[in-house]
């Protein structure tokens, strides 16, 4: 199975250790962040690219891992925003960040059962 079927996905993610460091960048985060160097910021570490609060707020996560998850807008494009602490062999590792474009409208469905 190949293991690079993540790099070509059309949203982004980001991965960074849990110092803030960034571990990682699919091509869609690369290009997602080009303006801010795109790939030359993986080993660099996140609170340096965050103004406040956004900067507080990642360096709180950092050391209190909780989910983090909402929506913006941004010239007319809305994004899921989806920050989870990730683990490996069962001990806290960092954030993956998934960067999702949504449609202005979109169907939502409630399931029972």
């Amino acid at each position: 199975m190949e293991t690079e079927w993540h790099n070509e996905l059309p949203f982004a993610i980001t991965v960074c250790d849990k110092e803030g460091k960034v571990v990682y960048m699919n091509d869609k985060s690369i290009d997602t962040f080009s303006k801010y160097g795109g790939k030359k910021i993986i080993g660099n570490n996140l609170g340096d690219c965050h103004p406040e609060p956004a900067k507080s707020l990642l360096m709180e996560m950092l050391k209190n891992p909780v989910l983090n998850a909402y929506t913006i807008e941004k010239n007319g494009i809305k994004k899921l925003i989806y920050q989870s602490p990730w683990y490996k062999n069962g001990e806290y590792s960092g954030y993956i960040e998934l960067s999702l474009v949504i449609p202005n409208e979109m169907k939502h469905f409630i399931r029972q059962g």
